[in-house]
């Protein structure tokens, strides 16, 4: 009997660890895309997605820093509202976009970022094509033409 306590005593709490991670994990979760869309384009649309599209209660904004806190509620939560957030980053060249939902599980954000990522589509269309990268000049072959040049 005493060797069934001390093995509950030792498993209890390591699976009440694990479950503490586990949810720790699911509230930190967060989806992020890489926008093909301007800075400006892509915050704009992100702020009309949130406000006007979803009707979420936005709750703080920067367009400077580009990005919205808003309200999240779920079908599925009931009546509970959870912080969620959008930001717009541009990181060399590319505009990178983070969604975060506190305490939802992740295909919340997926959700969102799927639906910013149509809207952007059928505002401003296709996303401009990356020009291709210029041609590598020609190795100068010397006064002989060979590489080495004599």
């Amino acid at each position: 009997m005493n060797r069934r306590r001390w093995v509950l005593g030792a498993v209890v709490p390591g699976l009440a660890l694990v479950g503490i991670v586990a949810l720790h994990h699911e509230a930190s979760a967060k989806v992020s895309f890489d926008s093909a869309y301007t800075h400006e384009q892509t915050y704009n649309a992100a702020l009309r997605y949130v406000r006007v599209d979803l009707g979420f209660k936005v709750t703080e904004r920067d367009p400077q820093a580009a990005y919205v806190m808003f309200d999240y509620k779920s079908s599925e939560s009931g009546d509970r509202v959870s912080a969620g957030s959008v930001e717009v980053v541009p990181t060399g060249g590319v505009v990178k976009v983070v969604v975060q939902l506190a305490q939802m599980p992740r295909y919340h954000e997926q959700v969102i970022a799927d639906g910013l990522q149509k809207k952007l589509r059928a505002e401003y269309g296709e996303p401009p094509k990356k020009a291709p990268p210029p041609p590598t000049p020609p190795v100068d072959g010397g006064a002989d033409g060979s590489p080495d040049g004599g």
